[in-house]
């Protein structure tokens, strides 16, 4: 899918900041392609741009209205339903992330249809995948892993691609999740895809490339964690990296949603993941560590980067806070 910009972002009545996480992620990494956020009376949360009405983003120009609301379920409250049946009287499409496929909602499917307009569901691949090959393809990819899921692999990897670019890079974010998705316009939201066929969308993903650019993939789940490892080794798998970054974060006592299974040692867990990645690439190598030191103090965090990176010889940081120069420099 290829999503049109500019858009505007729909909070509706969310009922605190987190389920605003994917609109809040887009109005950080994309800022100039967002008009504004669209809030119900009573909504909880703020993304910082203004609070525009339908008719006011469609007089601007808007072209697609995206639901950046999450909530348990992943559905679409008949509430909503009329905001987005006059988006698309007003000249909208419509894209969204949760579960509940739009196209599902009484009338909005024919109504796009009728009007010529595009209804995205970011969750649910439009196309069919083949299996992964393995095949060796040309380009460089790096891969970000996690000890964990939502440790910020996402934004890991779009702070390496926005320094890529600052040198004059060749360099791509390619979206795995749907709130990446509505980030880079495209994309394929791999844990929405058969178990047998991720590779092979990873390896549509990230296609032959030039010599010297670089494919920055977003990754998804751990391979420790009980839930998704699935999805990390098929990731791994296809995007073939030639380096991983390790993402982390520090503050929980056990893996996320599984409380019998404490947290992994980082280091096993770049051993692990170089493992299953030597699969289809044998010079796989971990380049360094982003770590989300976001519940921590600015003091305690430099301790902790400091002593992770004296313990595993690789470059720490956390690259929301300080940037990701240092993972670049490590390519070299």
């Amino acid at each position: 899918m290829s999503i049109a910009h500019p858009y505007l972002m729909f909070l509706g009545d969310a009922a605190d900041q987190l389920a605003a996480k994917t609109a809040n992620g887009v109005a950080k990494w994309r800022p100039e392609w967002c008009l504004g956020q669209l809030r119900f009376e009573g909504c909880q949360a703020d993304i910082g741009l203004p609070d525009m009405t339908l008719e006011d983003a469609a007089a601007a120009g808007a072209k697609t209205l995206i639901v950046g609301v999450v909530n348990q379920g992943g559905y679409l409250p008949e509430t909503w339903i009329s905001t987005l049946d006059k988006a698309l009287d007003l000249g909208m499409d419509i894209a969204s992330g949760l579960h509940m496929r739009l196209s599902d909602l009484p009338g909005i499917a024919e109504k796009a249809e009728r009007l010529g307009r595009q209804l995205y569901d970011a969750r649910h691949p439009t196309r069919d995948f083949a299996t992964g090959k393995g095949r060796r393809r040309s380009g460089k990819r790096l891969l970000t892993v996690g000890t964990d899921v939502s440790v910020g692999k996402m934004f890991t990897s779009l702070a390496i691609e926005k320094e890529m670019k600052a040198r004059g890079m060749k360099a791509d974010f390619r979206a795995t999740g749907q709130t990446g998705i509505f980030i880079a316009g495209d994309g394929v939201s791999v844990d929405a895809v058969v178990a047998d066929f991720i590779s092979g969308a990873t390896e549509w993903l990230s296609p032959d490339n030039d010599a010297d650019h670089w494919d920055i993939i977003e990754g998804q789940g751990s391979l420790y964690h009980a839930a998704y490892a699935g999805v990390t080794l098929g990731l791994l798998h296809g995007s073939q990296p030639d380096v991983i970054v390790l993402c982390h974060e520090p503050t929980r006592p056990h893996m996320r949603g599984t409380p019998d299974i404490p947290m992994p040692d980082l280091q096993a867990v770049i051993d692990a993941n170089i493992a299953s990645g030597r699969l289809t690439n044998p010079d796989i190598r971990c380049i360094g560590v982003s770590v989300n030191t976001s519940a921590l103090a600015e003091d305690e965090a430099d301790r902790l980067l400091r002593d992770i990176e004296a313990k595993l010889g690789l470059p720490c940081v956390d690259a929301f806070r300080h940037g990701a120069a240092r993972l670049v420099d490590a390519l070299d």
